[in-house]
């Protein structure tokens, strides 16, 4: 029997938009029945050495991909289920992640055997019927009060060296900021992460030519959004993707 994800696959945009706490008039309302995306839509943004950068509204617990890249903050007791500022769980991947893995993100963190520093990373092997990714990698945001989008530079890059050390053809990142209760640029967060995974993959490309690496090439990396962060998620990294072909 198919596994249903109790993510955000049946919330309407009007809720979403409530839950977020937007108010809306009637032609509001009508329009914004009309332009949130739906789960599951996804579009090809651009392509970078090959790789074809695309971003589909859908949350971490319900990606069937080789490798899920997820983010996190250093722990805050109950820090992703406290909304504000987190999302609420409706719209949270890192909540839905978390509750389809019976609680081991957060178990992991208040612990300490993941502490969630800057660029410390886990990989976990999920095992059948939690979710659909056959590997997921967490990696550290540091503490939230001094995080700079910046970072996602360096997060891109951890992400596509771990992909290329496993040597999957795709991949999927969720950046989670808004899950982890921080309000973040949604596009330069987007553009950033790109930014990084493209020159880690092209120093692969570098090593390859000068025969110091055996490259399994990467073909697709997704970026995952909610339906109201899609559009800007997909704007701005198409916009990114451009300047690199000019």
């Amino acid at each position: 029997m198919r596994k249903i994800y109790p993510s955000c696959l049946f919330v309407t945009p009007l809720l979403i938009l409530a839950l977020c706490g937007t108010r809306l008039n009637a032609q509001e309302t009508k329009l914004a029945k009309d332009t949130l995306p739906a789960i599951g839509t996804t579009s090809a943004l651009g392509q970078v050495n090959g790789i074809t950068i695309a971003a589909t509204v859908q949350s971490p617990s319900a990606e069937e991909t080789p490798l899920q890249i997820v983010c996190v903050f250093e722990y805050e007791e109950g820090d992703i289920y406290k909304s504000p500022p987190a999302l609420p769980p409706a719209l949270n991947g890192l909540v839905h992640i978390d509750r389809q893995l019976n609680g081991l993100i957060t178990e992991l963190r208040k612990s300490g055997k993941f502490k969630g520093h800057a660029l410390e990373t886990l990989l976990l092997s999920p095992p059948p019927g939690t979710i659909p990714a056959k590997k997921l990698l967490l990696i550290g945001l540091g503490n939230k009060a001094d995080f700079k989008p910046d970072l996602m530079v360096s997060v891109g890059n951890t992400g596509m060296r771990e992909a290329l050390r496993l040597g999957v053809s795709s991949y999927a990142h969720a950046s989670d900021l808004k899950d982890g209760g921080l309000d973040s640029p949604t596009g330069l967060i987007a553009t950033n992460v790109i930014k990084g995974a493209v020159e880690a993959y092209q120093t692969e490309l570098f090593l390859k030519q000068k025969k110091y690496s055996n490259l399994a090439p990467v073909k697709r990396i997704t970026l995952l959004a909610g339906p109201a962060f899609y559009t800007i998620t997909a704007k701005a990294v198409s916009a990114y993707i451009k300047t690199l072909s000019n």
